[in-house]
């Protein structure tokens, strides 16, 4: 599915919205590991995956955390530094050769009086982020590590090429456990 697909599956576009969307948005490969936004930098951008799969992590106490992985169609923008403008100490990285469509995010928020239902698709888009967010949250309070990691796995077919410390990390557990975790299926 391209990302034009993707995008009228979750809210029609009209021509000259699909044009003038179309605009905006540009494709780059990322290397394995390569970073692509930076801790302690503004986000300005919104990024797609088109192939792939990128993270969003931190450091806590000198110990690298994966917060949220993005696997094809996801969205993935660090939220708290796009919609106050304020650097974040986060960053986000490729975990293998990804390819994402980056749409500049000023520019786009410019768009929304031209064209609604652009202004409707991403905030449809957020809406989703937002509860995927808030059922991680739950995930991490209510849910064993074993649900969690049978989640993930169910989520994409892309975890093998995850570092396990990434999983571990995503998880709130150590690469020990995990490893009990994966042995036991």
């Amino acid at each position: 599915m391209d990302i034009y697909h993707f995008f009228y599956s979750v809210q029609p576009l009209s021509k000259a919205a699909t044009t003038e969307l179309g605009l905006l948005m540009h494709e780059k490969t990322y290397v394995k590991n390569e970073s692509i936004q930076a801790i302690g930098s503004r986000c300005k951008t919104i990024y797609f995956v088109k192939e792939g799969c990128a993270r969003i992590f931190y450091y806590k106490d000198g110990n690298d955390i994966t917060e949220h992985f993005a696997f094809k169609n996801d969205l993935i923008v660090r939220a708290e530094s796009l919609f106050t403008g304020k650097p974040t100490a986060k960053g986000i990285q490729a975990i293998d050769q990804t390819i994402l469509i980056g749409i500049d995010a000023q520019k786009l928020f410019e768009l929304y009086n031209a064209h609604h239902e652009i202004e409707r698709l991403f905030r449809l888009l957020f809406e989703k982020e937002y509860v995927n967010t808030v059922k991680r949250l739950e995930s991490l309070q209510f849910k064993t590590a074993k649900e969690r990691y049978q989640e993930l796995l169910e989520t994409t077919n892309f975890v093998q090429k995850i570092p396990l410390k990434h999983i571990a990390s995503y998880l709130g557990i150590t690469q020990v456990s995990l490893s009990r975790i994966r042995a036991e299926k």
